[in-house]
C-alpha cells in the first residue's frame, strides 16, 4: 500500500494531488474543505494545507536545492494560498488554482546561492572534475552512518544538476519526470499547451540525460564520478552538513512510493536515468500548517486579497 495512504493522519498529509483516476474524489475534498475555510472554518483550512504541503515542499526543494530557501518558499507560497483563498471561485479544480500560485512562485522567487553559480552544465561538469576523490570520513566522527551520508552526496549532487536547467524547464521535468504528473495536468498548471509541456520536458530530459551520460557514473560506468569519492570532498566544500542532511533526513516514503511512474513511455536508457531520481526521498516538511494557523488567528481568513479570481 502506498507508504502516505496507509493510515487517516498520512493520507490528509501528503495526499498525491495530481492522480487523473482518483482526481475526481480528491478533488471533492478539496472543494468541500475549501468551502468550509472560505466560511472561516480554521481546522478545515489546516486540513487543506496539510494535504498539500507535502508535496508542494518536495517540488520547491528540486527546484532551490536548498532546504531552508524551500521551507521559506513553501511558506510563502501557503501564505498566498491562505491570503487568496477568497478570491478562489470554483471555477477551475482546486488543484490548478494551487499549484499555479506555487509555480508562479517558484518561477520568480529569489535564487539559492547556489542556483547563482550553477548555471551551466559545462561549468557543473568542470566542479565535478575539479573535485577531488578522497576517502570517506572515519564513521567514527560522523554523527550519521556512512551510506546515509553518501546517498546525501547522491542525491544533491543530481539536484544541483537540476539547477542547470532554466527554471521552466524545470518544473516541467520535476512535474511530469518526478512528480509522474500528465503533460495534460502539467499543462494546466503551467498555463501552456499540453504540447508545450511535452516540449520543456522534452528538451530537459535531453539536456540533463546527455551530461548524464558523460559525466554520472551511475549511469555510466565508464564515467569515473562516483558518488563515494566525492562525498567527503562535497562535505569539505560546505555542500554536505552531516549534522543537518537536507536530502535524506525525515522521510516520508520513497519518491516512487507515492508518485506513478511513466517509464514505460520512455526509452530504456531515459527509463533508466528517471528511476534514478525517482529513487530520491520523499521528505517531511516542517508542519507549515500550525505556523499558518498562528496567521490565521491574527488575520483572519478573509484577508484583502490582490489575486484576480478564477
Amino acid at each position: 500500500m502506498n507508504a502516505l495512504k496507509s493510515g487517516s493522519e498520512t493520507r490528509q498529509d501528503g495526499t498525491y494531488p495530481f492522480d487523473v483516476e482518483t482526481s475526481e474524489t480528491s478533488e471533492n475534498v478539496d472543494e468541500a474543505l475549501v468551502s468550509r475555510a472560505q466560511r472561516g472554518d480554521k481546522d478545515a483550512l489546516e486540513q487543506l494545507i496539510r494535504r498539500h504541503q507535502p508535496w508542494v515542499f518536495n517540488v520547491a526543494l528540486r527546484m532551490l536545492w536548498h532546504r531552508d530557501a524551500a521551507e521559506d518558499a513553501t511558506q510563502e507560497i501557503l501564505i498566498k494560498v491562505v491570503t487568496k483563498l477568497s478570491t478562489y471561485r470554483h471555477q477551475s479544480r482546486f488543484r490548478t488554482w494551487l499549484y499555479r500560485v506555487a509555480v508562479n512562485h517558484l518561477l520568480t522567487v529569489r535564487k539559492s546561492e547556489l542556483e547563482r553559480q550553477t548555471t551551466t552544465f559545462t561549468e557543473m561538469g568542470r566542479g565535478l572534475d575539479e573535485t577531488p576523490d578522497l576517502e570517506l570520513p572515519d564513521p567514527r566522527a560522523i554523527p550519521v552512518d556512512l551510506p546515509l551520508l553518501v546517498e546525501e552526496a547522491r542525491n544533491g549532487c543530481m539536484i544541483a544538476m537540476l539547477l542547470c536547467l532554466d527554471r521552466r524547464q524545470r518544473l516541467a521535468f520535476i512535474l511530469g519526470e518526478i512528480c509522474g504528473v500528465t503533460s495534460l495536468i502539467g499543462a494546466e498548471i503551467m498555463e501552456v499547451s499540453p504540447e508545450n509541456f511535452r516540449q520543456l520536458l522534452t528538451r530537459a530530459r535531453h539536456d540533463l540525460y546527455q551530461f548524464m551520460n558523460e559525466k554520472c557514473g551511475l549511469v555510466n560506468l565508464a564515467n569515473p564520478c562516483r558518488c563515494a569519492k566525492k562525498t567527503r570532498a562535497f562535505m569539505e566544500a560546505g555542500y554536505i552538513d552531516p549534522h543537518q542532511l537536507q536530502f535524506t533526513a525525515h522521510r516520508l516514503a520513497q519518491v516512487r512510493d507515492v508518485a506513478p511512474h511513466r517509464l514505460d513511455e520512455l526509452e530504456a536508457l531515459d527509463r533508466q536515468h528517471a528511476a534514478l531520481f525517482r529513487d530520491h526521498r520523499f521528505l517531511k516538511p516542517k508542519d507549515f500548517a500550525s505556523e499558518l494557523r498562528k496567521l490565521i488567528t491574527r488575520s483572519g481568513v478573509a484577508a484583502d486579497v490582490d489575486a484576480r479570481p478564477d
